[in-house]
């Protein structure tokens, strides 16, 4: 009776025991290293297992040693895609994932293999291909790091510290001297500084190394494999640029052949061109030769009063005085380029100074321009 009772009290505290249930695992997990064509871990590239029967994702970033992991991973089929920057990479397809760990690696140098065999490609074909493609990988390397320094460049000279710009091209055509972009920008950075120096020594320098980088920036864009339509406009500006240079270190010749050919490459812009050939000359002491570039850039736009104005200013200069009455006798289209300016700009900045120019050679002053119908000087 004693020997029940015992065995009867341990079956009642066996079922008192508070046991956590047991379940079956459902779900398995994955795991996986991921390296480029060298070897090297793929940092920050995303691994997507796609259930094929029922289109659930999971999307696995792997870290700096190229490794990515997850639990929690429904059975199934699943498409595994390898990408990074919105580019695939790689691809499996139709892996078996049950409740168990599964690895995955990927390894785009074996990849490449196996796809090679499968296309027929022998090994020097793919060794060829591997080449191109680590070339085309420290290319994208290359451009970002270019891009990094322009983007400082640029910054700089928008602020006015031309020295950093100086520094940061330097380095970066250093790295790649076969971008005009960045020869150009080069360029305008010198072209900028040299304003600013009180030395007239490395004012002069200054304006050299910007002739010399924009005309390495023309021959890179002259002799460039696969031209572009804006092609002739980019390099029109790079000579506009190096003319203006040109004429700070007293090159005036280089300088008008260099403003001839932008205005030949894009004509569109040789108002501009000429405007600017004319204003070097004028600055030389060469007035016909002004004139006759203030003539072309009429000609190309016959609204450009600015160009007019300038006109009338040379042709100031060769006015004459009468040896008898001492009357000043202004050169043939005179009036006519400073009335012109006028007509078409009546309160541009040049204004006061057309009317004072029409006075002082006797010439009337219409109304029309805001300052008043104005007797010409008495004769003496």
């Amino acid at each position: 009776m004693k020997k029940h009772f015992v065995i009867g009290l341990l079956v009642a505290l066996l079922a008192g025991l508070s046991l956590p249930p047991v379940f079956a695992q459902s779900t398995g997990s994955v795991k996986g290293v991921c390296k480029d064509g060298d070897g090297n871990p793929i940092a920050g590239a995303t691994v997507e297992w796609k259930n094929a029967d029922n289109g659930r994702k999971y999307d696995l970033k792997t870290n700096k040693k190229g490794e990515y992991f997850s639990l929690g991973i429904d059975p199934g089929k699943y498409d595994v895609t390898l990408s990074k920057d919105g580019k695939q990479l790689d691809q499996v397809k139709g892996i078996p994932m049950g409740i168990d760990e599964f690895t995955q690696d990927f390894d785009l140098k074996k990849s490449q293999v196996e796809a090679a065999k499968q296309q027929g490609m022998t090994p020097e074909q793919l060794k060829q291909l591997q080449e191109m493609q680590e070339k085309a990988s420290k290319e994208k390397d290359v451009v970002k790091q270019l891009n990094e320094k322009l983007s400082v460049a640029n910054q700089a000279i928008q602020g006015g510290d031309f020295d950093t710009a100086i520094t940061q091209l330097t380095e970066a055509n250093q790295m790649d001297a076969t971008r005009d972009v960045l020869w150009a920008r080069l360029g305008d950075a010198y072209l900028g500084s040299a304003a600013k120096q009180t030395d007239a020594a490395e004012k002069t320098r200054r304006y050299g190394e910007a002739v010399g980088d924009y005309q390495k920036a023309i021959d890179i864009k002259q002799k460039a494999t696969n031209p572009k339509p804006e092609d002739p406009k980019i390099l029109a500006a790079y000579l506009n640029n190096m003319a203006q240079a040109e004429s700070r270190t007293g090159k005036v010749d280089d300088a008008v052949k260099a403003y001839d050919q932008a205005a030949q490459l894009n004509p569109g812009g040789s108002a501009q061109y000429y405007y600017n050939q004319g204003a070097v000359l004028t600055n030389a002491g060469r007035p016909d030769e002004a004139i006759a570039s203030f003539d072309k850039a009429i000609a190309a736009d016959p609204n450009k009063a600015e160009a007019y104005y300038q006109k009338g200013v040379n042709l100031i200069a060769k006015a004459t005085v009468d040896a008898k009455t001492g009357k000043v006798i202004p050169a043939p289209g005179t009036e006519e380029a400073f009335t012109k300016y006028l007509e078409l700009q009546p309160s541009g900045q040049f204004a006061e100074g057309a009317k004072a120019m029409l006075q002082s050679i006797g010439s009337t002053v219409e109304t029309s321009y805001g300052a008043g119908k104005k007797k010409p000087a008495p004769k003496k």
